[in-house]
């Protein structure tokens, strides 16, 4: 896939991990559209980037959804790559008093049916690219999860395996699928659960998937992904105890 002369559309671009794809992007002569729920920061983000377009765009939102996608057909017809990037998580504990199915709708929303509806709606402009592309920001908490973040493992294993059915399905169309799969990273999305002391540079998170694109390389497994990944493959349950390391899952 190549790095340069596309039009990138970064959703949740504003902050985090998404800024730092626009700027790694960005850096290689693409033009990125990012999109965000606050004009604010998207203003703010846009101002540290190069060929930009920002836009107010909730991914939550169905009736945004139409004319987001109208827009972009409209204003943006070179439009190929779609890297699907605006999520939610909750930091909760199952047996505590937080609401888990209004949290776990939440996180389904953002996370899944969101990314579902904007791509299908978005595939009839990616197949008129020579080359096009769509990313999705899974977990590998998708698949081994952690015991703090259920619902939010659930829907990335969700999203894991709908990436992988795209993936099938576009295989012989001019629309490549990527997933990259990151660990715990050091942004304000993390910073409740320790991202700040335990966490990858989000950086490296952009370096990786820009690598990526120039070797083909479908899934990404980012830092130390690729160790749970490759425990999970061998001892589910050590990797399982390695994803909740203060559990004692023999008694559990």
């Amino acid at each position: 896939m190549k790095t340069t002369g596309n039009t990138i559309l970064i959703t949740g671009g504003s902050a985090g991990i998404g800024l730092e794809f626009a700027k790694a992007f960005s850096a290689k002569g693409n033009h990125v559209i990012i999109t965000g729920r606050s004009e604010d920061r998207l203003q703010k983000a846009a101002a540290q980037l190069s060929n930009v377009t920002p836009i107010v765009f909730d991914v939550v939102d169905k009736d945004a959804t139409d004319a987001f996608v109208a827009r972009l057909e409209s204003e943006f017809p070179d439009l190929n790559v779609v890297i699907n990037n605006a999520g939610k998580a909750s930091y909760y504990h199952l047996d505590g008093d937080q609401d888990a199915a209004t949290l776990a709708e939440e996180e389904i929303v953002t996370n899944y049916l969101a990314i579902i509806r904007l791509n299908q709606k978005l595939l009839p402009l990616l197949k008129k690219a020579n080359e096009a592309a769509i990313v999705t920001v899974s977990s590998i908490a998708g698949l081994v999860p952690n015991h703090f973040l259920p619902t939010y493992a659930a829907s990335k294993a969700a999203l894991h395996s709908y990436t992988q059915s795209l993936r099938i399905t576009l295989n012989k169309s001019n629309i490549k699928v990527f997933e990259i799969l990151p660990p715990l990273v050091d942004t304000d999305f993390s910073a409740e659960i320790g991202g700040a002391t335990n966490g990858i540079p989000a950086k490296q998170v952009a370096d990786e998937l820009v690598e990526a694109f120039e070797n083909n390389t479908y899934e990404i497994l980012t830092g130390r992904t690729a160790d749970v990944f490759n425990l999970f493959l061998s001892n589910p349950a050590a990797a399982l105890q390695a994803m909740n390391p203060n559990v004692d899952l023999q008694t559990a």
